[in-house]
């Protein structure tokens, strides 16, 4: 299992370590020196202590089967990726100028409809949405802002640069994972951490806390926040307890919560007790079974008429999903551009809309070439990865999209970076991406890095945990090596 540089190669990719074999990159280099001279007893023992760790912090996630829901110990890879504090100063500027523009979106579609007036963005496309609430239509939000909590998804080209993948402004999840990353990789390489000037994460739960705190429809100074999960059974409500814990919030399902003469309150053994604020990890539809799906027995009844009548907050705002559709996605560059009056400092990925007729033409003549994906599936389901699908799967997802062209958009596949994974044989390349997670309340806040995610299939370009990906800790680095 021993590390040796000359014989990793990248090939075409852009790779976050080593420029060619045997040839580090400047801010790698000690990371690189250091881990080439770890013996393969060494290593072994890193990548024991790093999942003894794992189990003993119970680090899971689950994973829905036809078996049955699976709990599973989070996939981690031990080597960290690092982005120097250069790079991720432009990167960091770019997401809280993308998301400033995706809450003055979501706040105009459900006021005044500007951009829709102007033509900017077809009218259409919001009316076709799933993700439109018509039952917001008039809502103003604290601070106008819609979605409070965003991970933004991006990946590396073959030259280093960034491009945002996707948005994610629903119930976006992953933020614990990263912070417990960091504490995994603190077990195993203590000693790294005094050769780096890595960026800090640990303060995120006192920053979502203080987010969170702003939008309280009462001006205390601890007004109670609530953490709404739809319960032990859910695949992320390890994050949810994780997050609830570190804020010194309240883990609460829908049956702890009553609604009460408009105002939303708890239930303990003391009585009823006034929640101020919900940061729900519940979807829109199950959040209150008067308003959406009356089946729910997640949600609380009456919930949406507290939060319409300022009673309650909400994050993520009810409809903020409607900047959430992939579709939607295409326009933001132009949202940056309307809303704000300047040019967006990250590229979105070239996509075509198959919505329009001649886009969608190419996209059916060219399927071989290009991912298509549907507009509002998460966690990589339900979307065609052209290049490696059969001819059959490829003719059956064109019958998909002409159906419902509404619902599809293509884009080419990227060729994303890759970072070392340790394997059997030593350290192989394997391709990641990176999900930042953005606050916006009163401050804005960016996370120095994120949530990067591995493909641990050699050659697979699928990172998400629920279909076999990985992940890894990720450092913010000072340009200069100490």
């Amino acid at each position: 299992m021993q590390i040796d540089w000359k014989s990793y190669n990248p090939g075409a990719f852009y790779d976050e370590l080593i420029s060619s074999p045997g040839h580090p990159r400047k801010s790698g280099r000690i990371l690189a020196r250091y881990l080439a001279s770890l013996k393969s007893d060494d290593l072994q023992q890193r990548k024991t202590a790093a999942e003894l760790a794992i189990k003993a912090m119970g680090i899971s996630f689950t994973v829905y089967s036809e078996a049955g829901n699976i709990d599973r110990e989070w996939p981690f890879d031990i080597i960290p990726r690092i982005i120097t504090e250069t790079q991720w100063q432009k990167t960091s500027q770019g997401l809280e100028q993308r998301l400033r523009a995706l809450n003055c979106f979501i706040d105009d579609i459900y006021n005044d409809q500007k951009i829709l007036k102007d033509k900017v963005v077809p009218a259409e496309l919001i009316a076709k949405s799933v993700n439109f609430r018509k039952e917001c239509i008039g809502m103003k939000p604290r601070h106008g802002v819609w979605a409070h909590i965003c991970g933004t998804d991006l990946i590396r080209d073959t030259n280093g640069q960034f491009y945002v993948l996707e948005d994610n402004l629903r119930v976006p999840s992953g933020v614990s994972y990263m912070l417990e990353n960091r504490k995994v990789t603190k077990r195993v390489f203590p000693e790294l951490f005094e050769n780096y000037n890595i960026l800090p994460i640990t303060e995120y739960p006192s920053h979502l806390f203080d987010t969170l705190a702003a939008i309280s429809p009462r001006p205390l100074d601890y007004p109670e926040v609530v953490v709404l999960t739809p319960g032990i059974y859910n695949s992320a409500y390890f994050e949810h307890s994780f997050l609830a814990q570190r804020m010194g919030a309240e883990l609460v399902e829908g049956g702890d919560l009553v609604v009460e003469d408009d105002c939303v309150y708890m239930r303990t053994i003391n009585g009823l007790s006034r929640v101020d604020v919900i940061y729900r990890r519940i979807d829109d539809l199950f959040l209150d079974p008067e308003v959406f799906n009356a089946d729910s027995a997640l949600g609380v009844p009456g919930l949406m008429r507290a939060w319409l009548k300022g009673n309650v907050a909400l994050a993520n705002a009810p409809g903020a999903g409607v900047a959430d559709d992939k579709v939607i996605y295409t326009y933001v560059p132009a949202m940056i551009k309307y809303y704000l009056g300047e040019d967006p400092l990250l590229e979105n990925v070239p996509s075509y809309l198959c919505v329009d007729e001649k886009q969608c033409q190419h996209v059916l003549a060219n399927l071989d070439k290009l991912v298509v994906k549907p507009a509002n599936e998460s966690g990589g389901y339900g979307m065609l990865m052209g290049p490696q699908a059969s001819k059959k799967e490829r003719a059956e997802f064109a019958k998909k999209i002409k159906a419902n062209p509404r619902n599809y958009m293509a884009q080419p596949l990227i060729s994303l970076s890759t970072a070392p994974v340790l394997v059997d044989r030593g350290a192989e390349p394997r391709h990641i991406d990176l999900r930042p997670f953005v606050l916006q309340g009163r401050d804005t806040y960016v996370t120095p890095g994120g949530l990067t995610r591995v493909a641990m299939v050699k050659g697979s370009y699928i990172v998400n945990s629920s279909q076999g990906g990985g992940s890894k800790d990720t450092w913010i680095v000072s340009d200069e090596e100490r």
